[in-house]
């Protein structure tokens, strides 16, 4: 197989922050430390936005607050990487992407994996150069990372497009490549993985079944789609996800003795990328401490709910609400079944607005309007880049009355809604301003109108009350996808979310529970898929 055909297969490098960060504990010399400080590389966090979701702020004084982590897989050739990806130096890669959210109890943990062919917004992101990019809709959602032609990837571009697709403010990102994962497999003395069907594809020889990995065949078994179940992208993650949970099972199993601590430790940490807030050692010594406490039974695996796109063959869409109820719930530090973990009072259904606590100006009490004001010219502009988010706005409009409602162009990482308007519309600005608690007015002179820009803080409302009702979830035989989209599925595409791995609380929204398997659940199960 030639170097650019090696090159061209997708690449899911999964890295097992929990357990990498977990044995990375207090008890190596200082000697030690100071070699793991030289392992450490950091990127530039001159980079990361400047508009950004507000950080969480603690119940009490001293109190924790959720932490989130976002675990990037790079395909990079650079520095050795190539003699066990295969191919040239190129544009770096980030085909794996798990968002940890590490709750503030620090007893449980989500880890969201977000699929490489999502359409997003990737919002403004700076190059190598300085200059800052436009935001582009509709972009693969692992495009991000290869702003600026990077060999090493811009893991700032790509926290940037999380942040503005889930409304979280990212705390830590960290970057493993190729040799991260054959190392730290190495180090532990291999990972017992369960194989879904006997694999000879792409110079990867597996067997059926359970058995232990290490290494070069640790990087194929994670990088690897063909002649693993359906060869499908959502397959392949539901199987690092797997990986992830026994790898972590396999340290916990081993202990915390300094013998097995400091080979994981150095391994893990010459591989990494990391942001400066983890750039030293004690740094991430004091990190994982506090993750100690989380037993594996207590950590889930959540794909974000998705469909086969409509607009583009190939790729894949969100699917809403339920989505936007994943990022909510975790923006409030609930469990996906909505209960409180202490960020958020008991009995507080609705949870806090991140807008509604950043010092924008209360909305005015509604007051009556005439007919003639309720013909206003309405711009509704989604300011997000979630589909359907500026229709779920015009639909809350047009419930209050409101005649001349239209949809404006989509932009892209406003984080707080804005209401613009020219002075003699005040009255229907304000009227609006209810709808949207939090939002920030401005006036615009000579706009002749009123324009209402979506941002994060944006809750739709059900659509069974105003939105309109989301697209069909294809799901089933593939024939039945094949007539949905009135084509056959493309090749190396899912047809469907699978039936959920394990039972879930009866609070977690089908969306969510289809594509969510805990970290302590049988390896081999749910692996049809992968």
């Amino acid at each position: 197989m030639s170097g650019s055909s090696r090159r061209r297969r997708v690449i899911r490098t999964v890295i097992g922050l929990a357990a990498v960060l977990v044995l990375t504990v207090a008890g190596a010399g200082a000697w030690f430390y100071h070699r793991l400080d030289t392992n450490i590389s950091t990127f530039d966090a001159g980079g990361v936005a400047t508009e950004r979701p507000p950080a969480p702020v603690p119940t009490a004084p001293g109190a924790s607050v959720p932490v989130n982590v976002l675990l990037l897989g790079s395909d990079t050739r650079n520095d050795g990487n190539d003699d066990l990806g295969g191919g040239d130096v190129g544009v770096g890669h980030s085909d794996t992407a798990i968002l940890l959210h590490v709750y503030a109890d620090r007893k449980h943990a989500v880890g969201v994996s977000i699929p490489r062919d999502t359409l997003v917004t990737v919002p403004s992101c700076r190059l190598p150069s300085g200059d800052w990019t436009k935001p582009r809709t509709n972009q693969m959602f692992n495009e991000a990372f290869t702003v600026g032609d990077s060999p090493k990837g811009n893991p700032a571009c790509t926290q940037n497009t999380v942040e503005a697709l889930s409304g979280l403010r990212i705390d830590h990102t960290i970057v493993v490549d190729f040799k991260g994962v054959a190392a730290m497999t190495d180090a532990i003395n291999g990972v017992e993985v369960c194989v879904p069907n006997d694999v000879n594809s792409h110079n990867i020889k597996l067997r059926k079944g359970l058995q232990k990995i290490a290494g070069q065949p640790a990087v194929d078994y994670l990088r690897a789609r063909y002649g693993f179940g359906d060869n499908s992208d959502i397959g392949r993650m539901k199987r690092q996800q797997a990986f992830l949970s026994a790898m972590i099972r396999k340290i916990q199993s081993q202990g915390f003795s300094l013998p097995t601590l400091l080979p994981l430790a150095d391994a893990a940490t010459r591989s990494l990328t990391v942001d400066e807030g983890l750039g030293t050692a004690m740094k991430l010594v004091d990190f994982a401490q506090s993750l100690q406490q989380i037993k594996l039974s207590d950590i889930t695996f959540v794909t974000t709910p998705w469909q086969l796109s409509v607009v583009q063959k190939g790729r894949v869409d969100l699917v809403h609400p339920d989505v936007d109820t994943l990022w909510r719930l975790l923006r409030e530090d609930r469990t996906l079944d909505g209960q409180s973990t202490g960020l958020v009072p008991e009995g507080d259904t609705a949870g806090p607005s991140p807008a509604a606590t950043d010092g924008a100006t209360p909305a005015p009490a509604a007051t009556p309007l005439s007919p003639e004001q309720l013909a206003t010219t309405i711009t509704v502009v989604n300011g997000v880049g979630t589909d359907g988010l500026a229709g779920a706005g015009s639909a809350a409009i047009r419930a209050q009355g409101f005649t001349n409602v239209s949809l404006g162009a989509t932009t892209g990482g406003r984080l707080r809604t804005e209401i613009a308007y020219d002075p003699p519309f005040k009255a229907v600005a304000d009227q609006l301003a209810t709808l949207f608690p939090g939002a920030r007015t401005t006036v615009e002179p000579g706009s002749e109108g009123v324009t209402v820009t979506l941002g994060r803080d944006y809750r739709p409302v059900p659509q069974s009350a105003t939105a309109p009702a989301s697209r069909p979830v294809p799901g089933g035989t593939p024939a039945a996808v094949g007539a949905a989209l009135g084509a056959a599925a493309p090749t190396g595409v899912p047809t469907g979310p699978p039936a959920a791995t394990g039972p879930l609380p009866s609070g977690v929204p089908s969306g969510i529970a289809k594509n969510s398997r805990s970290a302590d659940a049988d390896p081999c199960n749910d692996l049809i898929f992968g």
